[in-house]
């Protein structure tokens, strides 16, 4: 019981942080319009997806902790949705790395005539990159993301294991400790498609299941209504690996370009913010990995040696490192991006806090103007 208190308590405060951080980010970002650049807005979408985690995803989690009894559409739905926003900060990684790619390897201006008033330039990234083909590109990436994150929902699951292991009983029983309080969530009286559930608090052992179908009960976990092989083998080696070993390939190919060619010239100096920022994403796709891998490993122990030992407290800890990522992103970004970080200061203390010395004393300045 401690342990499960402890990670409540943990998941809940990180839950609040997550919030509130990306919830500063998406401010900032909307006050400073000199910050409104592609690279900015790609980041922008990144912390709405983290809000999502932070608002829904790890309180479902919590719930799914707690081993209720749940029909089975009902927990199908709380264990799909954290698969949607992992796979669309997967995605807009990917995104972001290409981003990141594009701006240091087309030049910034490109001689295209010379005439009598002149040469005429033309930004060679702002005529490919535009904000309306990124939108619609991180568009695609919410919808790719519903289609694998959902795919359980249309039939890729294992209702067959969860009904048979509720039909095994006429009576029904959570496995959670007694000290937890007691309820089960059904679906009475309403289509099994659908989502919807009543909580009908009060003791299990004489709760009888008289009018309700025994085969869509079950004890809800994320592991219960998913496969190993599906969250091994599509979930990690496709939907993760795959993404994640091209912006890893992205990044080499980056910094080789870096170190050969633009030392040597005067496009280092050009470059040299790009490059920095470059760094930066790649700091967010490590710590991606190191906050997401631990989790997929022991989905990939579980599959490969059923009979090895589980620990409930590991499990716990690679959820709550997974959820921390949530948190990381917007810091990273805000400490090795000083304009961005000078104007999340400048909202917090001009905007927010309500202390004028600490206003002058932290940010004197409410304007901020991005690096060039």
């Amino acid at each position: 019981m401690d342990m499960y208190l402890g990670f409540v308590v943990l998941e809940g405060l990180l839950a609040v942080a997550i919030i509130t951080t990306n919830l500063l980010v998406c401010v900032t970002l909307c006050w400073h319009k000199e910050l409104r650049h592609v690279t900015n807005y790609l980041i922008f979408c990144l912390a709405v997806a983290d809000l999502g985690v932070g608002a829904l995803a790890i309180p479902f989690s919590m719930v799914l902790s707690m081993g209720y009894t749940m029909c089975f559409y009902t927990c199908l739905f709380l264990t799909c949705f954290p698969l949607v926003t992992t796979q669309f900060s997967i995605l807009l990684l990917l995104v972001i790395a290409i981003n990141a790619h594009l701006k240091i390897r087309l030049p910034n201006r490109q001689i295209v005539g010379a005439f009598k008033e002149g040469s005429v330039e033309v930004v060679i990234y702002a005529t490919y990159v535009k904000k309306g083909r990124v939108m619609v590109v991180v568009a695609l990436c919410w919808l790719l993301s519903l289609l694998i994150g959902l795919s359980p929902m249309m039939g890729w699951n294992r209702f067959g294991q969860y009904a048979g292991e509720a039909s095994s009983n006429q009576t029904v029983a959570v496995s959670a400790p007694s000290e937890r309080i007691p309820f089960v969530v059904l679906a009475r009286d309403l289509p099994y498609a659908g989502f919807l559930s009543k909580v009908y608090p009060g003791p299990l052992q004489n709760f009888s299941t008289g009018g309700i179908h025994d085969r869509h009960l079950g004890r809800c976990s994320f592991t219960s209504v998913f496969s190993p092989e599906y969250l091994v083998y599509f979930v990690f080696f496709t939907c993760t690996l795959l993404p994640l070993g091209a912006m890893l390939g992205i990044y080499l190919d980056l910094f080789r370009v870096v170190r050969g060619h633009f030392q040597s010239q005067v496009l280092w100096a050009a470059k040299r913010g790009e490059i920095q920022t470059a760094r930066t994403l790649f700091l967010l796709v490590g710590v991606f990995c190191v906050c997401w891998l631990p989790l997929h490993v022991i989905y990939c122990v579980q599959l490969l040696c059923p009979r090895c030992q589980t620990y409930e407290s590991l499990d716990r800890l690679a959820v709550l490192l997974s959820h921390t990522n949530s948190l990381a992103n917007p810091l990273i970004y805000a400490l090795r991006k000083k304009d961005f970080g000078q104007a999340l200061h400048s909202v917090l203390f001009h905007h927010i806090l309500c202390w004028p010395r600490l206003r002058f004393c932290c940010c004197p300045n409410p304007k901020v103007y991005p690096q060039t």
